[in-house]
């Protein structure tokens, strides 16, 4: 497929004498790089805009468990656009390097070709359309020896053969172990508890005001009653004691 950039030819550059020459790949890089350097100490020289993005998702270290399946998630993304794009995935553990699988999509309306398989364990499960832009695979009947970082490889050559690429690591276990939510739980019960016992004190004081409202109102009632009494009793203006009954004629 030829990821590498060293032995391809590339855009013709005009040399100090005025002639033409071509610049390989890998040079065409290196003064790129040096334009990009020296672009913040005032030459005027043309920047690089990296536009090419690859994603594995949030999860960069997932689990699963021997004998089963895992989806290895996969996307790329681009400002300009793709045509003939070149992707792959490979597998680096600590004593072995391989690639799994290779392939291109030819437009942002194809699917990806698989132009290479190491591995009849993998399926592409990817697909640009709705602009998706998926090169995901399924690994089947994992073994221990998957364990290992596998590497998501892009290479836009509408961009010049931009190249980008994303890791994640597999590990494959015997079981997965199951989270302990006891402390959680004891949290949970814990908070529970104390608002519940926050709403009876608050219940609990608006039944004690009530009830002491009413007390009042009844000891209020039984004071202008008993005030009336008196008044009546002791012949005070107002009271039926002065009140006499009519002369005879």
């Amino acid at each position: 497929m030829g990821w590498g950039g060293g032995g391809e030819p590339g855009p013709l550059t005009r040399t100090r004498s005025g002639s033409l020459e071509a610049v390989s790949g890998a040079a065409l890089s290196q003064r790129r790089g040096v334009a990009s350097e020296c672009w913040g100490g005032g030459l005027f020289l043309l920047p690089v805009t990296l536009s090419l993005e690859v994603s594995v998702g949030k999860a960069t270290n997932i689990y699963a468990v021997n004998g089963t399946e895992i989806l290895l998630p996969c996307t790329f993304s681009s400002c300009f656009g793709f045509e003939d794009l070149h992707f792959r995935w490979t597998y680096n553990s600590s004593d072995a390097f391989k690639i799994l699988i290779e392939g291109t999509v030819k437009n942002e309306k194809s699917d990806p070709k698989v132009t290479l398989k190491d591995d009849d364990r993998i399926t592409l499960v990817g697909s640009t359309k709705e602009k998706m832009n998926n090169i995901s695979i399924v690994l089947r009947d994992l073994e221990f020896s998957d364990t290992g970082k596998y590497t998501c490889h892009v290479k836009n050559p509408k961009e010049n053969n931009l190249q980008h690429h994303a890791t994640i690591f597999l590990q494959v276990v015997d079981r997965l172990e199951e989270v302990d939510n006891t402390v959680t739980l004891i949290i949970l019960a814990v908070v529970g508890g104390v608002i519940g016992l926050l709403i009876l004190i608050l219940l609990i004081k608006k039944f004690i005001i009530f009830i002491l409202k009413k007390t009042r109102e009844k000891k209020k009632e039984c004071l202008v009653s008993s005030s009336g009494n008196d008044n009546t009793e002791n012949g005070l203006p107002g009271s039926k004691a002065e009140e006499k009954p009519p002369s005879k004629v």
